[in-house]
């Protein structure tokens, strides 16, 4: 089992996470490598825990099927659970987003694509579109008037 960790300074905001649901499914993007070779696959993937492929022989199914270019191995991820929201921590501490059960691969690299929401801490204001592409993220809350932002965020892949 491996968990992507995200440590972040929340300031104004809680209840950071992806948007995740069945009508609008996050892909999460990552670098995968195998378990077997070591071999690290040169592009980023991205798996989603509302579609599944079929594991060849194998009646089973996984949200990522994957075969390593090197030495043909056959390896799947599946996504545990949906995701936990990050609070807001003084200091800020690394906290499990999503947890995947994967067999014969690793995820070693994680890209913060798509859209994520969040929470005013004091307001309950929703904040939507919030991307973390560029490693931060500010924003105004006009019901509590004051300037909200997400600033040093370190992601982190370990094992759960």
């Amino acid at each position: 089992m491996l968990a992507l960790t995200l440590t972040a300074d929340l300031t104004g905001v809680t209840d950071l996470q992806p948007l995740d649901t069945q009508d609008e499914p996050h892909f999460y993007t990552f670098k995968v490598q195998c378990t077997s070779c070591r071999e690290t696959h040169p592009n980023w993937v991205s798996i989603s825990r509302f579609e599944s492929s079929d594991m060849p022989g194998s009646r089973g199914e996984a949200n990522f099927v994957w075969r390593c270019k090197t030495c043909k191995r056959e390896s799947t991820a599946n996504i545990k659970n949906a995701p936990t929201a990050y609070s807001q921590m003084i200091p800020p501490k690394a906290q499990n987003i999503i947890e995947f059960d994967c067999r014969g691969l690793e995820f070693t690299e994680f890209k913060p694509e798509g859209e994520w929401t969040a929470k005013g801490l004091e307001s309950a204001t929703k904040f939507s579109g919030v991307d973390l592409q560029d490693g931060e993220w500010y924003d105004y809350d006009e019901k509590a008037g004051e300037e909200v932002s997400i600033k040093d965020i370190k992601w982190a892949i370990r094992r759960a």
